[in-house]
């Protein structure tokens, strides 16, 4: 249910993607004099966002001083959220009746004025959290249980510290041992004790008279719900108890902004709820007068200059909506309205602030009056018509149009970014839309499925905008696409916006920007978590200078035959579903295509390579989809029975190691044959995965051979009754390796035997059926995606069937897609608020400021809308290097480079050059991997060389062209002072040859 209904003002257009200039004068659809109000205009908009969410408008409130109809309004509400401003008398109305509702009804009270921006919010007296923190319950595996008095649990150390705290619960299931002690069921919870990161006791539970110690299983945290109490909003106005900090670096701002917006209502309730028109210079002195007669804690005296500064600031600009701003709020108050229906995540208890005075003006502006009819007079009367006017100038590139790369665009749409004559927005991304990208990609509709994203994009920011200038592409931002994305293209930007899914990219994207010494403004998305960083030119360290550590991978030996976790199983599958379906598809392709496919292959996997190429192509080759259920049921029993039992033939399940301890204990799980039925269900994930591996292994094949395929229960218990399974007996001889130093000791020896195989590998390859014999034959290799079912089916089923071997508890397929693609869900919330943080700082980068800004005045932010959490802090500066040039020292960074703008002058005057303008001699020159130049090279080469122009040496020696649209050539140089003969480490030369 919308409610507002005050009619728009040129303010609003600043923030609302949903009006636009000719909204101002509109009339009813009857053609009255009536005016639509805020809500009415938007309602359509936001029906369009989901089609199965009812948007009503209250028609009957028609002032929003209507004191009875809003509070009408709460009754029956889940949520009352209020974003305009009212009379503190009736807000405290309002929340008083939300906490007496029958269905405790939360209230909220968020405004955004300007740079600044406040929430407040009260879910009652009595308010339950069932998940704080939206964390993963804490897992780990036991390696034993004591029988103890109280039992004492300690934890593999090789899978992390166990993440739990005293008083935590705990559930355990696959327990070995402890005589059933311990219920292992999952669902029974036992309370915890801990004595140290790998160990904890459960109190209460006597374990002394067991016959053995327990010595496997696995433990999983228990989220216990956690009860919050909220102060009403008349309470809380007076006493506002602890608030909640976004940047530590203003430890005392907080106060300040919640008695500055106390004065600014106290001058609202004195003026008909109206607040100050920006540059009024009176009222804005009015409202720093209030603050001062109500600053009763002395929090004006701290530092009377810099709080008259924001007091003053917040006042003037306290009309203005900016659509960063309303994006950076939007997003919190979205996750709170969230939270105040689910009870999921703790929410904000009180008070919140939020402000971004970095990018103000030492002093309000004077020349800011609105001119009544333009989208920018929000932008105007904060930061001055020169602001704006550098904001519709902008050139920029936007990489990626997915969730981020949408609320960029409408945030930019809204601020005028390129909106301009001289302003341009480029805008790329190779994807097109699908389904799923509807519930937070929300300038898409139904329409736009299977539309590049950045052409709808593109048209959706238009249409938002009329005057926006937008180039878009559907090309990757790469080395490849240097054709398009090159030195002429980069020489006409501004700066460049990352919206990127993957570290890769942002790397290469961040050395264009310091080639270019271009701003780049990056962020990202983690579910509910959220990070941004600004990357300024010389101020601050580019965003390859840190990285995060690489992932842990899985051992070799682990994968192959000691799982323990379902990301291992996972991985396995994974893994099989490569070499079964694509890998062995393009090996064949290969044979048949490639005459010197054989001389090709690496020496050390030639045996397993044309063995692999005689099953698929001769031996286990379908004719019918009957023969690729056979195979599926064959392969069934190969994988999950006679290797397993072939497993405990070599490591039976009583074997000792030398050391006299037990071979299957700790994270080696002693693994059990499964025996086929069609019918199984596995008890955790309730898939019935035998028979979902066979459906999906059978059509994968199928597939591959351009065989139909279908899924009829019917007929595969048909055909699998007459499918004749061969009996298992081990095989003596067969090394499998029990650690990781005999898997890589196996993998040594199988590569120095590789000569061996030879005769055979070419009795093999001889036996084929020849290329000319297959004409026009070819497979369809499967490349792996989590987003496809029957990828997903086979994927989760063969994983699941091996945890069934391991005794490791099943995962579903959401469950197991999430984990095989790293998945981690974007959510709208942190979108939008990373987007208002980042686009804040493009404020800064223009300039809005009007003086040269220290690194301090840029922020970084992290965030957690869960927790909830928030901290900015000033970025890194860049890391330096220390040289000594012509007696003086330098210090240079990532940034710097030695700069020459000289033309395609020749080799011999770029060694001149070095020498007579930095006083060194030149020993080398390099150019990429090719060395261009160096002392110890022919004579007469050398000779040669030093006549010829830059660019004609550098395509001489790299035997390649240069692209019609490269300006500049990059060259590395080693040289030495000619004074001390010491060597100086230089930055790289950044030439200008055109």
């Amino acid at each position: 249910m919308l409610c507002d209904p005050e009619l728009p003002n040129c303010f609003d257009l600043g923030g609302n993607l949903s009006l636009s200039v000719g909204d101002l004068n509109k009339c009813d659809e009857d053609g009255s004099d009536g005016k639509k109000g805020r809500a009415d205009l938007c309602r359509d908009q936001l029906s369009e966002l989901n089609e199965y969410v009812k948007v009503d408008v209250a028609s009957n409130v028609t002032s929003l001083q209507d004191e009875a109809g809003l509070l009408k309004l709460v009754e029956g509400a889940s949520v009352v959220v209020i974003t305009v401003p009212l009379s503190t008398s009736l807000l405290a109305a309002m929340n008083d009746k939300c906490r007496a509702s029958i269905n405790k009804t939360r209230f909220i009270y968020a405004l955004s004025t300007g740079v600044f921006s406040t929430i407040f919010c009260d879910f009652g007296e009595s308010f339950v959290v069932n998940d704080k923190d939206g964390e993963n319950p804490a897992t780990s595996q036991v390696e034993n249980i004591l029988t103890s008095n109280p039992a004492v649990v300690k934890v593999l150390e090789d899978h992390g510290r166990h993440g739990l705290e005293t008083g935590d619960h705990v559930t355990f299931s696959k327990v070995k041992g402890l005589d059933g002690l311990l219920s292992s069921d999952g669902k029974s919870t036992y309370e915890v004790k801990v004595t140290g990161p790998f160990t904890f006791e459960l109190p209460g539970m006597d374990a002394s008279a067991c016959s053995e110690p327990a010595t496997q299983g696995y433990i999983t945290q228990v989220k216990t719900p956690t009860t919050m109490s909220f102060k009403p909003y008349r309470e809380a106005l007076v006493d506002h108890g602890e608030l909640m900090m976004s940047d530590f670096a203003k430890f005392d701002r907080p106060p300040l902004l919640h008695l500055a917006y106390r004065a600014l209502a106290s001058y609202a309730e004195a003026h008909n709820m109206a607040y100050p028109q920006p540059g009024d210079v009176t009222a804005v002195k009015e409202v720093w007068d209030l603050a001062k007669s109500l600053d009763f804690e002395k929090i004006l005296e701290n530092n009377p200059a810099a709080a008259e500064r924001i007091v003053l600031h917040l006042a003037s600009g306290s009309r203005s909506v900016l659509s960063p701003m309303c994006a950076t709020l939007g997003g919190i108050v979205g996750q709170e309205v969230l939270k105040a229906c689910s009870g999921k995540f703790t929410p904000i208890n009180g008070f919140f602030y939020f402000d971004a005075d970095e990018c103000l003006p030492e002093a309000p502006l004077a020349d800011v009056a609105p001119t009544g009819t333009s989208r920018y007079d929000s932008t105007i009367a904060v930061f001055g018509k020169e602001a704006q006017q550098k904001l519709l100038d902008l050139n920029y590139f936007l990489v990626g149009a997915g969730a981020i790369g949408c609320e960029m665009l409408k945030n930019w749409a809204l601020m005028g970014v390129a909106c301009g004559e001289k302003g341009k927005i480029h805008i790329t991304d190779m994807d097109r839309i699908e389904r799923s990208n509807l519930s937070r990609q929300f300038l898409f509709r139904n329409k736009d499925i299977n539309e590049f994203k950045s052409a709808a994009g593109a048209r959706a920011a238009h249409e938002m905008n009329p005057n926006i200038n937008i180039v878009h592409y559907q090309e990757k931002v790469g080395a490849d696409t240097e054709d398009i994305f090159g030195d002429d293209f980069y020489d006409k930007l501004d700066g460049v916006c990352t919206a990127l899914d993957n570290v890769e990219a942002r790397l290469y994207v961040d050395q264009r920007v310091l080639f270019y010494h271009l701003p780049m403004l990056e962020s990202g998305t983690l579910g509910t978590k959220g990070n941004t960083q600004v990357v300024i030119p010389h101020v601050t360290e580019n965003y390859g200078a840190t990285r995060d550590p690489p992932e842990k991978s899985i051992p070799v030996c682990t994968l192959k035959n000691f799982p323990n976790q379902i990301q291992h199983t996972l991985q396995w599958a994974r893994d099989y579903f490569e070499g079964e379906f694509k890998q062995s598809g393009e090996d064949v392709n290969s044979y048949l295509s490639d005459p010197d496919y054989a001389e090709s292959v690496q020496q050390n996997s030639r045996f397993e390579t044309v063995m692999a190429i005689r099953k698929t192509l001769v031996d286990e080759r379908p004719v019918s989809f009957e023969d690729c259920v056979v195979w599926a049921r064959l392969k069934f029993e190969k994988i999950f029975n006679n290797q397993i039992r072939q497993l405990l033939h070599n490591f039976p399940e009583d074997q000792v190691t030398t050391s006299g301890t037990k071979f299957w204990s700790g994270s080696k799980r002693c693994p059990k044959a499964l025996v086929f039925d069609l019918n199984d269900k596995c008890e955790d994930a309730q898939m019935r995965n035998h028979f979902d591996f066979i459906v999906a292994a059978a059509n994968l094949r199928a597939h591959m051979f351009g065989i139909k395929g279908r899924t009829d229960e019917e007929y595969f218990v048909e055909v699998l009754q007459n499918v004749i399974v061969p009996d298992f007996a081990a095989k003596e001889g067969v090394k499998i390796a029990a650690n990781e130093a005999e898997a890589k000791e196996s993998e040594n020896a199988a590569s120095s035997a590789g000569g061996m195989e030879e005769s055979e590998v070419d009795q093999i390859l001889s036996s084929l059926p020849k290329p000319g014999e297959l004409a026009g034959f070819k497979l369809n290799p499967i490349e792996f995606d989590k987003d496809m079912d029957d990828h997903m089916l086979f994927v989760t089923a063969c994983s699941n069937l091996r945890a069934l071997n391991y005794s490791i508890p099943t995962a579903d397929t959401h469950r197991s897609r999430a984990i095989a693609g790293r998945i981690i869900p974007a959510i709208a919330t942190t979108t939008a608020l990373v987007t208002g943080l980042i686009c804040l700082e493009l404020y800064k980068i223009i300039g809005t400021p009007q003086k040269e800004l220290k690194i301090d005045a840029y922020k970084n932010g992290f965030v957690n809308l869960a927790i909830p959490f928030m901290t900015l802090s000033e970025p890194t500066p860049p890391a330096t290097t220390k040289a000594v040039v012509k007696g003086k020292e330098w210090d240079w960074t990532a940034w710097d480079s030695l700069d020459m703008n000289m033309g395609d002058i020749t080799l011999q005057e770029f060694i001149q050059y070095f020498e007579t303008e930095y006083n060194l001699d030149v020993s080398m020159i390099s150019h990429g991997v090719s060395i261009l130049f160096s002392f110890f090279a022919n004579k007469k080469k050398l000779a040669e060389r030093k006549k010829m122009k830059m660019s004609e040496v550098c395509a001489s020696v790299t035997k390649k062209e240069l692209p019609s649209n490269q300006l500049f050539l990059i060259f590395e140089i080693i040289a030495n002072d000619l004074d001390t003969d010491e060597e100086v480490e230089l930055p790289y030369v950044k030439f200008r040859f055109r």
